[in-house]
């Protein structure tokens, strides 16, 4: 399998990757619907609940303090490092990510669509004003109360799309035109339950792309799918790329 994924990769001229929670549990940070996660143990702070009430303002703060520290310190793995690869390579031509970890960037990604924002940065609901989240976890760590914004006064919120909060139009125009001009598109590490992300696989194989899905788990696509493998995604990137390298250095030399 990992031969016949690299020749599909070579023959492409448009390869579009598609990445969920399972990429990154790798490097350390756990899928927060998975049991254990910070989902299982507190109710996530709905989008109208954070604007009315600081009250809500003050859980979802201490909600995303604990989830900072789980990906803070976290490094990109083997899987990350492929892409980002594969990209420079020009054999990727953008990446779409569920995660809000900022990972695919750290290892080197630039063309990355993040569906449902980024937990690295945080935005004034008021004014737009952005900054790094970092300062802002640990102010909160130090007073327990809800940041506001230095502009303008107004609520600072992490710069991820919470529940019943619109997905930014411009990304997921972005991500459709993707998945439209795609001829490969890789699904990797996302269960494809979450909508409207997960309509995007089907909109690429509707305009004729070769669908592969690699997830540990069982997906409702896996049926259409053109190849379906069920490994570690680390490993099996690896196992692509070293095949990718020998179809382009047969010689090994």
């Amino acid at each position: 399998m990992p031969e016949q994924l690299a020749q599909w990769l070579l023959e492409s001229r448009c390869s579009i990757a598609f990445t969920g929670a399972g990429i990154s549990t790798e490097s350390g940070i756990p899928d927060f619907r998975s049991p254990g996660g910070i989902w299982s143990t507190s109710q996530p702070v709905l989008y109208d609940d954070f604007v009315a009430s600081e009250e809500a303002r003050t859980e979802y703060w201490r909600q995303k303090s604990l989830a900072h520290r789980e990906f803070s310190g976290a490094q990109p793995n083997g899987g990350h490092e492929v892409l980002a690869r594969w990209e420079e390579q020009g054999l990727l031509a953008g990446l779409i990510t569920q995660n809000i970890d900022g990972l695919h960037q750290v290892a080197g990604s630039r063309e990355v669509q993040e569906i449902h924002g980024t937990a690295r940065q945080v935005t004034c609901l008021d004014c737009g004003w952005l900054d790094d989240a970092t300062p802002w976890v640990d102010q909160y760590l130090a007073c327990r109360r809800a940041p506001r914004c230095p502009e303008c006064d107004g609520p600072l919120k992490h710069a991820t799309i919470s529940f019943g909060q619109s997905l930014s139009p411009e990304v997921l125009e972005k991500c459709s035109e993707w998945a439209r001009e795609s001829q490969l598109f890789l699904v990797m590490g996302s269960s494809l339950v979450v909508h409207p992300a997960a309509g995007m696989p089907q909109l690429a194989q509707r305009n004729g792309a070769r669908l592969v899905i690699i997830n540990g788990t069982a997906t409702p696509c896996d049926d259409v799918a053109d190849l379906v493998i069920r490994a570690p995604l680390g490993e099996t990137l690896s196992a692509v790329n070293e095949a990718v390298e020998r179809s382009r250095n047969p010689e090994g030399g």
